[in-house]
């Protein structure tokens, strides 16, 4: 395996394994069978797809029910749980449940993977993880069943709920609803609380991140016990809700356009637009109706993504909360950032700028050399941009038309949001040597 070779590290084995993954499944993709049209798929249909599921963005340009037979259909839910569990914490499952011993190197870069902060309880992390990830999907399966079984059929609904839960949970966002009408998502469950609520929550526990469970489960509700990164991820996640949800509430779905809506399908909605944005990518409503305001507000949505060693893509909520932190720290004179009682240290902010300068240009760049390239709006070159590094999958209905150049920048900016911009970097320079000396220092001012 990789992970036997001394000289590779814990980045590049990350990067290699989610590439390896998505060329596997590019190619079971091109297979006759896999499709429901004769031919089989293109070859970069069949890429722009695998990558869209192992890095459980959702972002199409076939309709996932018209265009894939079933076994098309399975391969894309196997690479949906692969990428939202993470490939390396799939070959760690696999070696346990094999018997054989998990080495140093493996939990070094099972750490790395889930974003732990040390080595120990690597095995028993892995346990955990795979227990509640089985039993959330399950959970979210058995609920979903109680609409879709009525309304599809027993086998049908069933596997149109295991499908929706994995989905959901893994923050993918590939739906089957296109049997109703083609990319038309969960628009016909605007107003289905059970529908709704069940795939925002799913959304938001597998958005949390596997510490923020250990967490949970140690601590309870006693949010005092709790790691300050849990800490930062709930609070961040809860405002980055809460917000969203007010302003469409009282700002978009009170435009005459949403008149159709009752008070009670205004609410559902705005809670679901408010959530699927943070990497989930299913939609309740036409996004296409969206003033530009609230398209506005979705892309800045969509570029913040779940906790870290999560099932979600983008920056993180974490990334967010520092650059917060300190910017009240700096307005209040403090000196170093402060909150619940500790101190973040300074490399933190150094990463999350770092970071958010990574996505911010690769996002305006992306989008700018698509709105040149294709005959669309900077807005929807932007939100679809957006959209996949922020490994969403909403579309204003324009990533199927696109052509190879911008379906290419596509794939590269869901890889770039799943497998982590520090970790793709640092991979890239992993052996140059850095020199040790230090520079002299200089005053620059900054207003």
């Amino acid at each position: 395996m990789l992970w036997r070779n001394k000289q590779i590290t814990p980045a590049r084995i990350i990067i290699t394994g989610f590439a390896l993954l998505i060329l596997t499944g590019a190619l079971l993709l091109m297979l006759p069978f896999s499709t429901k049209g004769p031919g089989g798929a293109s070859f970069l249909d069949a890429l722009f797809t695998a990558t869209s599921a192992t890095c459980v963005t959702g972002l199409i340009v076939q309709d996932t029910a018209l265009y894939w037979t079933e076994f098309g259909q399975l391969i894309i839910l196997l690479l949906i749980q692969i990428g939202g569990m993470g490939v390396v914490t799939v070959a760690v499952a696999v070696t346990i449940f094999s018997g054989k011993k998990i080495g140093l190197k493996q939990r070094w870069v099972m750490q790395e993977s889930i974003s732990a902060p040390q080595v120990g309880g690597i095995v028993r992390m892995t346990g955990f993880i795979l227990k509640s990830l089985f039993l959330m999907e399950g959970i979210g399966a058995a609920l979903l069943a109680t609409r879709f079984i009525p309304e599809f059929g027993l086998v049908k609904g069933l596997w149109y709920s295991v499908f929706h839960s994995i989905s959901a949970f893994c923050n993918a966002g590939f739906d089957l609803m296109g049997i109703k009408s083609p990319f038309s998502s969960l628009t016909d469950y605007t107003g289905d609380p059970v529908v709704s609520l069940t795939i925002a929550f799913l959304i938001i526990i597998g958005g949390i991140g596997f510490m923020t469970w250990k967490d949970v489960r140690q601590h309870g509700l006693h949010l005092r016990a709790f790691s300050l990164q849990s800490k930062l991820i709930l609070t961040t996640t809860a405002g980055l809700i809460l917000i969203p949800t007010l302003i469409f509430f009282f700002f978009e779905f009170s435009r005459p356009v949403w008149d159709s809506l009752s008070t009670g399908d205004r609410i559902l909605a705005s809670f679901f637009q408010a959530v699927t944005p943070r990497t989930a990518g299913f939609n309740s409503v036409d996004l296409t109706a969206l003033s530009e305001p609230s398209q506005a507000v979705t892309i800045l949505l969509m570029l913040v993504g779940g906790a870290p060693g999560s099932t979600a893509g983008g920056f993180k909520v974490t990334t967010l909360a520092v650059l917060l932190v300190t910017a009240s720290a700096v307005l209040r004179r403090q000196a170093s950032p402060e909150c619940f009682k500790r101190r973040l240290m300074p490399e933190a902010l150094t990463n999350a700028a770092t970071i958010v300068v990574l996505y911010f240009t690769l996002f305006f760049v992306g989008g700018a050399v698509i709105c040149g390239l294709e005959d669309i709006s900077l807005m929807e070159a932007l939100f679809e941009t957006a959209s996949a590094i922020g490994t969403v999958g909403l579309t204003l209905g324009a990533t199927p038309t696109l052509g190879t150049a911008s379906k290419l920048i596509l794939i590269f900016l869901m890889y770039f949001g799943r497998v982590g911009g520090l970790t793709l970097i640092y991979a890239m320079l992993s052996g140059k040597n850095h020199p040790s000396a230090m520079m002299p220092q200089e005053k620059v001012t900054v207003s």
